[in-house]
């Protein structure tokens, strides 16, 4: 079975109570369960870690090499600050997915700029929690297609 680290930056931990009108009204258990189910459907399991520290998910992402398949990364206000972070996806080679629950795209221009885009595989933003679900099966089509 393919295994998924799904990692979640900071103030994720307070979703469903945080500007609902812009990260809607879902928890991050509530997210966390959908993709144990759906992951299931699709031959994978999933591991979940939310830090509000950098070095945290920095630490979470050097240890998914050689134990996870691929990530699923949703860096929160980290996306568009830290090098730290595109720095540590490069360096352990895995196939990862940046999530975004709103559309990063048409918000503020500071949230425009994503360092970690330049070395992930693509990009899903502006779907509510339903973007981890199409993470999944984008990390799912990517494996297919490289044959991992």
């Amino acid at each position: 079975m393919r295994k998924a680290l799904i990692l979640n930056g900071p103030n994720l931990n307070l979703l469903g109570t945080r500007q609902p009108e812009v990260y809607g009204k879902t928890t991050l258990k509530m997210v966390e369960e959908m993709c144990v189910t759906h992951a299931e459907t699709i031959g994978f399991e999933v591991a979940h870690m939310q830090s509000n520290h950098e070095g945290a998910l920095l630490d979470a992402i050097h240890a998914a090499k050689g134990t996870q398949d691929g990530i699923i990364l949703n860096a929160g206000a980290y996306t568009h600050t830290s090098i730290a972070l595109m720095d540590a996806i490069a360096s352990v080679e895995l196939p990862t997915i940046e999530v975004h629950l709103s559309n990063i795209h048409a918000r503020e221009s500071f949230r425009h700029t994503s360092y970690i885009s330049k070395v992930v595989v693509g990009q899903i933003c502006g779907f509510g929690a339903q973007s981890y679900i199409l993470a999944l099966d984008a990390l799912a089509g990517f494996l297919d297609r490289e044959g991992a």
